[in-house]
């Protein structure tokens, strides 16, 4: 089997006959041609084209490998899942059902080791409910938001999957995506996405399995307090009853600011990280598509257009765009009374008629107050706060017409997509100087990469503070606390992801490592 990368193909190729494209294109019989990965190419406006990996079956594999500087033996790639039958012990015990605690779940389950997974929030089905009564004018359920509950905060997010780690799990991860709901076609595309509305079905198709696994899977189940004795884990507490245990994967996600203080008061060795904070900005998905397509903007083979922009400014800051969600919206990811902060969201057709991404800038430990470990989180909360008041709970709004060039603030294009309600603000009300600043700063550069990212009508709402956790667990080679032993520290809330992807390879990582040590104690 071969593996022909860089094929350049037309827009109207007829993927369900790539055998005949291929064939045409290389002179050459073949078995049978596959897909493999598939991208858009359109550096140049006036030939966008798709730019693809293909494998291809044939007995002139000789000749094809030495016409062609891109081909090479492909080699299938298998992650072997692991296993553990042998095991006697106390079941582990995973906090946390999002995505790092999902694939590490699923990962001991696979082996024999029946997990036991405790999260705070609630069922997907019955989290969906919660999340869709808040952004409809409901209160908020601080313990089932678009924060906590069965998938984490990537359930209300595009869904995005691509991932600048390398590493073989990420294969085994979309795999198991799309054995259980995901669409195929994340195993083909380069920048692969579930969207949230088929998210929710598949984290619950894989909880289900976790079950017939043999694991446990307990919602509105809040973790209060570890307890351990000689440096190593001995039991934790949740909902009042004590768990006894000896192998606690932490996997909280980001916005777990309570289990923060937790392990600050237990000892447990954390350190300050640096995090980023700024805001959504939205462009009609049309003008990004003539932007990015030029006269292919409207070509049925094209998808929503994306992009992925960073700039390193005078000052010092660097400012990225980060979770860009074609044809989506921005919402209310609050899950704090008294406190704002927006992600975005995108369903699986992309079909919104607004673009929006974050826009964020670098913040570092020597932009903290104090020396506290937690000094992240209090910044992050200050300014959720500080959103919050300046509009008694309607989230803040502005254009980039007033907030680069000083014009008078005016919806017109651009509708905000954020729900319940908004209004307008000053956000140097909201954020520290050098924030806003930077903000301006890079508007502006990206217009020069993006023609009409600065054009006024866009629209910035704030905050977003959560795109990655203030602090990291320190832990070991063996993925465990330095501070405790059987302790291990997994995923965006510890420190070590970022994204979907990232969280889920880290859960099978130290899933792994358990199976190992469980091994060694047989």
């Amino acid at each position: 089997m071969i593996l022909l990368n860089n094929l350049k193909l037309p827009l109207d190729t007829d993927f369900e006959n790539l055998k005949g494209a291929v064939e045409s294109i290389l002179k050459i019989k073949t078995n049978s041609v596959s897909l493999y990965k598939k991208s858009v190419d359109a550096r140049r406006k006036t030939d966008v084209h798709f730019c693809c990996s293909v494998l291809i079956d044939t007995k002139n594999e000789q000749a094809v490998l030495k016409k062609n500087k891109n081909a090479q033996i492909y080699r299938k790639p298998e992650y072997v899942w692991q296993k553990c039958d042998s095991f006697i012990g106390k079941r582990p015990l995973i906090v946390g059902f999002g995505p790092c605690g999902i694939f590490c779940a699923y990962t001991l389950a696979k082996a024999g080791l029946k997990p036991i997974v405790i999260e705070r929030g609630a069922d997907v089905d019955t989290r969906t409910k919660d999340v869709n009564a808040f952004l409809n004018g409901g209160e908020l359920n601080t313990e089932s938001n678009v924060q906590f509950g069965e998938g984490g905060a990537g359930t209300f997010s595009d869904g995005k999957l691509n991932t600048g780690i390398k590493d073989g799990r990420c294969r085994a991860v979309l795999q198991t995506l799309a054995t259980y709901g995901a669409n195929q076609k994340i195993l083909t595309d380069a920048k692969p996405h579930v969207g949230t509305d088929v998210l929710s079905a598949v984290v619950k198709n894989i909880r289900n399995e976790i079950i017939n696994l043999g694991g446990e899977v307990l919602f509105n189940t809040r973790l209060e307090n570890i307890e351990y004795k000689d440096g190593k884990i001995k039991s934790v507490t949740a909902n009042g009853n004590i768990i006894p245990c000896e192998t606690l994967v932490l996997a909280t996600g980001h916005s777990a600011r309570d289990v923060f203080s937790l392990l600050k008061e237990q000892n447990i060795q954390m350190v300050r990280k640096p995090f980023s904070v700024g805001v959504r900005i939205e462009h009609l998905q049309e003008d990004i598509n003539k932007a990015l397509y030029g006269e292919f903007y409207n070509h049925p083979a094209l998808s929503a257009a994306d992009y992925k922009m960073a700039t390193h400014l005078q000052n010092g800051r660097g400012v990225y765009t980060f979770c860009m969600c074609p044809g989506g919206e921005v919402i209310n990811s609050s899950s704090e009374k008294g406190g704002i902060a927006v992600n975005g969201m995108s369903n699986s057709a992309r079909n919104g008629v607004n673009a929006n991404s974050a826009l964020l800038v670098g913040i570092s430990p020597e932009d903290f107050e104090g020396d506290d470990v937690l000094a992240g989180c209090a910044l992050q909360q200050k300014i959720e706060k500080l959103s919050f008041e300046i509009l008694s709970g309607k989230v803040p709004v502005t254009t980039v017409g007033q907030f680069c060039f000083g014009k008078d603030f005016k919806i017109t294009r651009v509708k905000p997509t954020v729900k319940p309600n908004y209004g307008f603000a000053d956000f140097g009300k909201i954020f520290p100087r050098f924030v806003t600043e930077s903000l301006k700063d890079g508007i502006l550069e990206f217009d020069k990469k993006i023609k009409g990212f600065a054009s006024e009508w866009a629209v910035l709402t704030a905050p977003e503070t959560r795109s990655s956790s203030p602090v990291r667990i320190i832990r070991d080679e063996s993925y465990q606390s330095v501070s405790v032993k059987g302790l291990y520290p997994a995923g965006e809330g510890a420190g070590y992801a970022g994204g979907i992807m990232s969280a889920a390879v880290d859960g099978m990582r130290v899933a792994e490592q358990i199976i190992k040590d469980c091994e060694k104690t047989d």
